[in-house]
């Protein structure tokens, strides 16, 4: 049996990590500035995480959403602590698509609606309505499009009063800072005004943090800059740091009934194991303000680069714009210099979605390597 070629790879086998160190089957040792899509928060086998998943593992890996797992309750009282948002609901579920696949469904059942409002360049998921909520026609099937989506563009209010006022909306997606679509990310005087809007026309205001919530930013939602507070938020990315894991926090005044959403490996015992070593170690080794100072590092050296034209996003969710393609730089940082970054929609975009235990010294590996590379 072959596999079902859907992916562009490079020519590399990682075969173990450490942190922000990946190492191939030739012991190659490789500098990781996209955390395999903004996937590893706390670094490569951090030993905490580790330490704790193998502990569970010994115990009880899984069991069913038909017994009491306190691991869940854990979470979510941690969870909501450490990021403000202890009044919420949480439920689980394993990866960012059906974060906000229940997302979507939820606000569909709270307000007897169907249509959606996304944002032009937005990517919310690959399946079903997360899909068709995604500004990118090539991965969406004829069985996605029979939902109601309108796109809009990001930052324009009056288009999403035009497209509220018709009363049919039950939900506005929006990543507060867009992802793959090129680290767009409108002003605190925007989301504000899109929640009032959501609150005035009976829709719910999803905020789609699976890329840039879990401390990306710097805080521990990108929303919580605009002072904002979504009906839902949704999670995954970060927050298992490598263990599939997603989820959403549900507004308070967003009644639960049994049955209502539910999944079979979601919330499963080690998915919470890792996910509460997440939250532990983003805590005791302070990456959240860390983030904030690579951050400013990072950009300062950024600026010194001339060919740098546009310096995109916050934290340690960064893009470097230029004006050629940057599909060959990518591949000589790689294979010249060993260090991996990201592409974007934009093709002039480079991504950087390192983990958090990034460092200022790494940040002068890369600077070094692309000052080599751009001479």
């Amino acid at each position: 049996m072959n596999l079902f070629d859907v992916y562009p790879l490079f020519d590399i086998t990682p075969v173990s990590a450490k942190d922000v160190y990946v190492f191939d089957e030739n012991d190659v040792k490789y500098l990781d500035l996209y955390g395999g899509h903004a996937v590893i928060s706390i670094g490569h086998s951090h030993p905490k995480y580790v330490k704790n998943i193998s502990e569970q593992l010994s115990k009880l890996g899984f069991y069913s959403n038909s017994i009491q797992n306190p691991l869940q309750v854990e979470l979510a009282k941690k969870l909501g602590a450490f990021s403000g948002c202890d009044e919420y609901q949480l439920f689980l579920c394993n990866s960012g698509a059906e974060a906000n696949e229940n997302g979507l469904k939820l606000a569909s059942f709270h307000t007897n609606k169907k249509k959606v409002v996304a944002f032009k360049n937005g990517f919310h998921g690959r399946t079903s309505a997360a899909v068709a909520a995604t500004d990118n026609s090539k991965i969406i099937a004829p069985i996605n499009a029979q939902q109601d989506v309108e796109f809009l563009e990001l930052g324009d209010l009056e288009a999403v009063e035009k497209a509220l006022i018709k009363s049919n909306v039950c939900a506005v997606i929006v990543e507060v800072i867009q992802g793959i679509g090129g680290l767009a990310e409108s002003t605190t005087e925007f989301y504000q005004g899109l929640s009032v809007l959501c609150k005035h026309y009976d829709t719910l205001l999803i905020a789609d943090e699976i890329q840039c919530g879990f401390g990306r930013t710097g805080d521990f939602f990108a929303f919580q800059k605009h002072g904002l507070e979504p009906d839902i938020i949704s999670m995954a990315k970060g927050m298992g740091n490598g263990f599939p894991i997603g989820g959403i926090l549900i507004h308070p005044e967003i009644k639960a009934s049994f049955g209502l959403l539910g999944t079979t490996f979601g919330g499963n015992h080690l998915a919470c194991a890792a996910s509460l070593s997440v939250l532990k170690v983003l805590e005791d080794e302070k990456l959240l303000q860390s983030t904030k100072e690579v951050s400013e590092y990072f950009i300062e050296k950024a600026q010194s680069i001339s060919m740098i034209k546009k310096i995109k996003g916050r934290g340690l969710m960064l893009g470097f714009e230029f004006d050629f393609a940057v599909a060959e730089l990518r591949k000589n940082l790689i294979f010249n210099h060993h260090i991996f970054t990201g592409s974007a929609k934009n093709p002039n975009l480079l991504r950087i979605l390192p983990p958090l235990t990034v460092q200022k010294k790494h940040v002068d590996m890369f600077i070094d390597a692309l000052k080599n590379e751009l001479s």
